[in-house]
């Protein structure tokens, strides 16, 4: 379900090089939170450090939404970015799991294959 790849470089090194990988491979970055800095503002201590980075393709968006508008919960595709007993990961939640035990057309889980292989590409490049 998950797809996990581990980095030798430091969160903030994998968070540059997602940006640069993120926008070659056609894809937006929405949002970007920084959860651990989230948490830490309410007054709780996580004790790692967690990027999450919320990224988008619109053409492949717009295809997805026009053949079943309730999609959108699974939009837009989230890449992490975190610490984890001292070593750094770099994760997503393969889109194809999401709709693996679905009733979803083969067109979504044709273009649910292209996104997961564009954010596998992004990932690796930018461990």
């Amino acid at each position: 379900m998950r797809y996990i790849v581990k980095s030798s470089k430091s969160v903030k090194e994998v968070a540059q090089r997602l940006k640069v990988g993120i926008a070659a491979n056609g894809f937006g970055i929405l949002h970007t939170y920084n959860l651990e800095d989230a948490l830490d503002k309410k007054g709780i201590t996580l004790g790692e450090s967690c990027c999450i980075f919320e990224i988008c393709n619109p053409k492949l968006a717009k295809e997805v939404l026009s053949r079943d508008m309730s999609m959108n919960m699974l939009l837009p595709c989230r890449i992490s970015v975190y610490t984890d007993k001292g070593s750094t990961y770099i994760g997503i939640i393969k889109p194809s799991a999401l709709l693996q035990d679905s009733e979803h057309s083969q067109e979504l889980l044709l273009i649910a294959d292209i996104v997961e292989a564009a954010a596998k590409e992004i990932i690796n490049e930018s461990s």
